[in-house]
């Protein structure tokens, strides 16, 4: 697939907290050098307490997020409970595997509280690793050098909010797939939370960390 008929670029950033998970991402996405669209939303809600975020092509993403909406729901009529975090990181990878010699053009973070908080880092072709902090796309060296400095296990949601979003800003100043402003999730045992613009400016400005 040619470079300039695909719709991506992105920075995605996860953390795992004490009381549950951070998501976080930019909303740029570009084709080659040319941004094609500045309002792309990156970050999905599977289910009540489970999301997954997206670098990579648009299309597939969507496909991806259909598919997983559509599994989850089934797994909770099924067998009444929702599906853990776990389960759906391998059954996602078990997808994306099958399609390995014509992969999907992604990099996916499967995130979520179930008996605990937990995030999946996934690849093109279905590797999964389970993460503490990680970031996935075309920003996330530059984010990754302020992760591996300031990110600390075991801290609550709250205390960590604000790094995610400077790990989302810094690439953001120096990755040209990155920007357009940011989407900021947290997932705890009862509540997949978004935060607005308003909040997100707030937390930039504030000095804790």
């Amino acid at each position: 697939m040619e470079e300039t008929k695909t719709m991506k670029g992105t920075t995605t950033v996860g953390l795992v907290c004490a009381d549950g998970v951070i998501l976080a991402a930019d909303k740029r996405a570009t084709m080659g050098y040319f941004i094609a669209n500045r309002e792309v939303d990156k970050i999905f809600q599977i289910d009540d307490t489970l999301g997954l975020t997206v670098a990579g092509s648009v299309a597939d993403a969507q496909t991806l997020v259909r598919y997983m909406r559509y599994e989850a729901q089934l797994y909770k009529m099924n067998y009444g409970k929702p599906m853990s975090v776990e389960a759906t990181a391998t059954l996602l990878s078990n997808i994306m595997f099958q399609y390995k010699f014509f992969p999907f053009l992604v990099q996916i973070l499967v995130a979520g509280y179930d008996e605990k908080p937990r995030i999946f880092n996934l690849d093109p072709i279905g590797g999964a690793t389970e993460e503490k902090f990680v970031s996935t796309g075309s920003g996330s060296p530059v984010a990754y050098g302020l992760l591996e400095d300031s990110f600390e296990e075991n801290k609550p949601i709250k205390e960590n909010l604000r790094l995610a979003l400077r790990a989302l800003s810094v690439a953001m100043k120096r990755d040209v797939g990155t920007g357009d402003g940011i989407d900021l999730v947290s997932i705890g045992p009862e509540e997949f939370k978004k935060y607005d613009k308003e909040a997100i400016k707030k937390l930039l400005e504030s000095k804790h960390e």
